[in-house]
């Protein structure tokens, strides 16, 4: 199943990242209570990853107060064979 990146930006003031953590608690969801924050280092944003069949499934766990903000990045790993071959196309 496809992996996703889910990154929301807030705002910088204090009250809006309580807010904005409360919004993902309220949210029930157990992807938004173990949300990673990066606040208190001046990155007034929140980061999960899930695993969801797609890109508007990944967006539409967002809550809608944030989800125009958000952006989704689907992740992916690579293989010793796939970085080989990716390299060996691209000799002179």
């Amino acid at each position: 199943m496809p992996r996703f990146l889910i990154e929301v930006t807030h705002d910088a003031e204090r009250v809006a990242c309580a807010r904005a953590v409360e919004a993902f608690f309220k949210t029930g969801s157990h992807f938004f209570t173990h949300a990673d924050w990066g606040c208190f280092d001046g990155e007034h944003k929140g980061w999960i990853i899930v695993e969801v069949d797609n890109r508007q499934e990944a967006q539409a766990i967002v809550p809608p107060i944030f989800r125009s903000r958000a952006k989704v990045i689907q992740l992916n790993a690579f293989s010793q064979e796939q970085l080989d071959e990716i390299i060996s196309s691209h000799k002179p």
